[in-house]
């Protein structure tokens, strides 16, 4: 489904991934371990097109069929079905819950919105609430209920679970555990344990270099 090889991301002239290969098959749930700096957030934004120079190969399974995407502006790979979710959220904070759903919702924003409510229940409560009133927690799971919502066919996370209550650190592990049973595959950066606990693999950066836990 995505596939990294050799793959090297930089700064400007500072480079900070070496030679990262990997692969997350379908319905594979993979979580990316790591000190700060080590490079998690940088792989999962060279996914995207963000931020960072890439050399190297990202091939990609979508709808359309294979494709080498690394060449790819951001709104493509987006378009193209790569999910992410980003550690800040980039939430709009100002808007309710329901209007941060609908935002990001394709033709069937009813359908989706159902679908991605049933991942998350608690937000079924608060559609009417804005975005800056809900807890981290809640913020976050909005964040991947709103990206959930451009229907991808592989979900990236930055670090879901950083300073969240352990209950609703369970409420996301659920979520991303039904989502995988659906067959879509998850690769997350996240030092959480009971997160990674949940994981088929585990791989861990160390100074920009990917080795298996």
């Amino acid at each position: 489904m995505l596939e990294i090889v050799q793959l090297n991301a930089f700064y400007g002239q500072a480079q900070a991934l070496f030679g990262v290969s990997l692969r997350v098959e379908a319905g594979e749930f993979v979580v990316l371990q790591g000190l700060n700096g080590a490079g998690k957030s940088t792989l999962l934004k060279a996914l995207m097109g963000l931020e960072v120079r890439t050399e190297g190969r990202i091939g990609y399974q979508g709808a359309a069929g294979a494709a080498n995407i690394e060449r790819w502006a951001t709104h493509r790979r987006a378009r193209a079905g790569l999910g992410y979710v980003a550690e800040d959220r980039r939430l709009f904070t100002g808007l309710t819950v329901r209007e941060n759903l609908r935002i990001a919702a394709g033709r069937d924003a009813m359908a989706q919105e159902a679908r991605v409510l049933d991942l998350f229940p608690v937000l079924k409560t608060m559609l009417k609430r804005p975005a800056a009133l809900m807890s981290g927690g809640e913020q976050q799971m909005l964040a991947i209920a709103r990206t959930l919502m451009t229907s991808p066919r592989i979900l990236l996370l930055d670090e879901p679970c950083e300073g969240i209550a352990p209950l609703l650190v369970e409420s996301i592990r659920n979520a991303l555990l039904a989502l995988k049973s659906s067959g879509m595959p998850i690769l997350v950066a996240e030092q959480n344990q009971l997160l990674a606990g949940s994981a088929d693999r585990r791989l861990v950066l160390v100074a920009g270099k990917v080795r298996d836990s």
